[in-house]
């Protein structure tokens, strides 16, 4: 065993067939969602790998829902895309991302996002840059945004023994 899942989620946008609603509400939904199936507190999360897609108004407007989902604690909270490492899988995505993300919290070491040089300001959260890093996490989020505001997330535990 690796890792369990502890909290999924769902929302829909019904906005756009490639653009997420502009205030980032269904990404926001989805987060809520998936900490309140898990019930834990948003706090208690200690990563999430974002869906980022290095898309202005995408990345822009997940970064406004990681916000407003996790309050303060979005700027201790670390988040990365491995994507910049993977490319785009489109329907592949979100299994290699969550198998991604219950690596990291095994190993307790966070995949960075690469090629990260020059951020938006509006983009200003710890997305890990260049580097892995190590650190210490009992719980880890995998966001899949779709296409047509298809939204999923799923929330994992650090198995221990």
């Amino acid at each position: 065993i690796l890792a369990e899942i502890v909290g999924y989620g769902m929302s829909g946008d019904a906005n756009h067939i490639t653009q997420p609603a502009e205030n980032g509400e269904g990404a926001y939904r989805v987060m809520m969602n998936t900490v309140g199936d898990a019930k834990i507190q948003p706090t208690e999360v200690g990563y999430v790998n974002a869906h980022g897609t290095s898309t202005d108004l995408g990345d822009k407007l997940e970064t406004v829902a990681i916000k407003r989902a996790f309050g303060d604690h979005a700027y201790k909270m670390p988040v990365s895309s491995t994507k910049s490492m993977t490319g785009h899988l489109l329907g592949g995505a979100g299994g290699l991302e969550a198998g991604i993300t219950v690596l990291a919290l095994r190993d307790q070491k966070l995949p960075p996002t690469i090629n990260l040089e020059n951020p938006d300001p509006e983009c200003d959260l710890d997305y890990v840059p260049n580097e892995a890093r190590e650190v210490e996490m009992q719980y880890a989020m995998s966001n899949s945004f779709g296409f047509g505001g298809t939204n999923g997330a799923l929330l994992f535990r650090r198995w221990t023994e």
